[in-house]
């Protein structure tokens, strides 16, 4: 069957039975959610919670073979809780497990190929799986079923609604007590904002706090009560807080990535949005922190001050705060060790789980009151059609993170990205994999111009605004003939009809699926 954007998505893929993407804000009037319960605890009230290690707590959970368990990537790539557990869990010799965290970070030495390999994980589930992982994903790697990726608000609502269900939830934490209320803001390795983690604290049937930091009881800040934990462990080291912006967060000079920058925030301080309350989410990554240094000077230059950032905080968020410019932070993850501490150190700074953040079958989710939605992109189609997980040759480059539910929740989303990466074009005819629909797409920025899409809901405002401002713009087609006359025309990835990934939408549908690359 054909989906809502052009994608040919078999009906069933094993057991899983699809649900095609049929448009913007469909599967919401479709389906409401129905919140799973923890069962009620069976150990006594005054029970000592903390373990001697993490084996004695694996095994207190009942963790079996088939069973699943998930962990927060707040430490990105200097988590080292992911593969202590798992060592454990194979020593233990419990096998075929879902793997099923918030994201997979790029971890080696052992990866988590290796436990896929030896069949303690034979099943996985996340916003992403860049790195060794993801390349052994799209390469053929055996396992029971195809990965499922999902955005970070469509996580949240598979949590709720049971069709993720989690039986052990390992949860990284920079500061415990022995009751198990716990914190990432606090201690010698702070990751910042435990958001990722909540809904799993929530909906387990057991939790496990690890941490290298035990202190008195109560733990203060608390970001995740003691009403949840089942039981804690103290290990010799979490992670390494300088790896947390590892691959994400940095600053740049770079002349080309400068000027999309500029552009960016160009466009939103002539939109008639931009007024005294504005909000805004910007992320990590180069043209991120630059696009927000630069917005935070138009801010002061027109004695505004806006309302509220978004989702990942990065230091330069931080730094507008600091200056007055920014009122609140409402903060799901920390991108950076500047981000980690501040979250303790500012009122204002809030920690919100992602279900508030991006879930958008609740009631509300802060999306619904962004008014920029700023995001990056591997590849994006004259239909604005978004990639942001497969690279030119099929590799698996990103994760979905929270790109589709900002490009759908904010008033004007702003894509950035260069028009060529290397002799890669990153404007084509059609994207490999389709993870964010054009239709939520308002805008894309590149160094070689700016395309307006004639299809967003808010394109008569935004033209008229640009236009006014002296902004000129190009038709998408431009920014691929460019793109094309520097590189040529890139040949089709193929592919077989294997089928190693499944890419889920906001809203629970597929909105497309990645097979097997054919390797020479």
């Amino acid at each position: 069957m054909i989906n809502a954007v052009g994608r040919e998505i078999p009906e069933k893929i094993g057991n899983y039975v699809v649900k095609p993407y049929a448009g913007p804000r469909e599967a919401i009037e479709a389906e409401q959610p129905v919140c799973s319960r923890r069962k009620p605890s069976k150990r006594a009230a005054a029970e000592n919670k903390l373990m001697p290690d993490l084996k004695s707590a694996i095994q207190a959970c009942g963790l079996k073979d088939g069973m699943t368990i998930s962990f927060h990537h707040s430490f990105r790539e200097g988590d080292k809780i992911i593969v202590q557990v798992l060592s454990c869990i194979k020593e233990l010799g419990i096998k075929g497990l879902r793997f099923a965290p918030s994201a997979v970070v790029n971890i080696k030495n052992p990866s988590i190929v290796d436990f896929v390999k030896d069949g303690t994980i034979n099943r996985i589930q996340a916003s992403g799986i860049c790195g060794e992982l993801g390349d052994a994903v799209v390469d053929g790697l055996e396992l029971s079923e195809p990965v499922i990726l999902r955005p970070h608000g469509a996580r949240p609502h598979a949590i709720e609604t049971g069709d993720l269900s989690i039986d052990v939830a390992f949860i990284g934490a920079s500061a415990a007590d022995d009751f198990g209320n716990c914190t990432g803001q606090i201690g010698p390795n702070a990751c910042g904002s435990l958001g990722y983690s909540f809904i799993d604290s929530t909906n387990a049937e057991n939790v496990v706090v690890i941490t290298d930091n035990i202190v008195p009881f109560p733990c203060v800040p608390t970001s995740i009560s003691q009403m949840y934990v089942d039981y804690v462990v103290k290990v010799d080291e979490i992670g390494d807080p300088k790896k947390i912006g590892a691959g994400a967060t940095r600053m740049t000079k770079n002349p080309r990535d400068l000027l999309i920058a500029q552009r960016c925030a160009d466009i939103m301080a002539a939109s008639r949005l931009f007024k005294d309350g504005y909000s805004f989410q910007t992320g990590a990554g180069a043209i991120p922190v630059a696009c927000t240094n630069y917005l935070a000077d138009y801010t002061e230059q027109a004695g505004i001050q806006a309302s509220f950032a978004l989702g990942g905080m990065t230091g330069a968020i931080v730094e507008m705060h600091k200056r007055g410019l920014l009122r609140s932070m409402l903060c799901s993850q920390s991108f950076d060790a500047v981000a980690a501490r501040a979250i303790a150190e500012y009122p204002n700074i809030v920690e919100i789980d992602n279900s508030m953040y991006a879930n958008m079958f609740n009631k509300s989710c802060a999306l619904d009151k962004l008014n920029f939605g700023v995001l990056g992109a591997l590849e994006v189609d004259t239909d604005f059609n978004i990639n942001i997980l497969t690279g030119s040759s099929g590799e698996m480059m990103g994760g979905l993170g929270g790109g589709p539910d900002v490009a759908d929740g904010a008033d004007i989303s702003i894509v950035t990205l260069p028009i060529i990466r290397g002799r890669i074009p990153s404007v084509v005819d059609k994207v490999f994999t389709c993870c964010t629909p054009g239709s939520s797409v308002a805008v894309v920025v590149t160094e070689a111009g700016i395309a307006l899409n004639p299809k967003h809901k808010n394109y008569e405002m935004l033209k008229e605004d640009l236009d006014a401002a002296g902004i000129k713009t190009v038709s998408i087609e431009y920014l691929r003939d460019m793109a094309y006359s520097l590189t040529g025309v890139p040949k089709p990835v193929e592919t077989t009809d294997k089928i190693t990934c499944i890419v889920e939408y906001r809203d629970g549908t597929v909105i497309d699926v990645i097979r097997q690359i054919k390797r020479d």
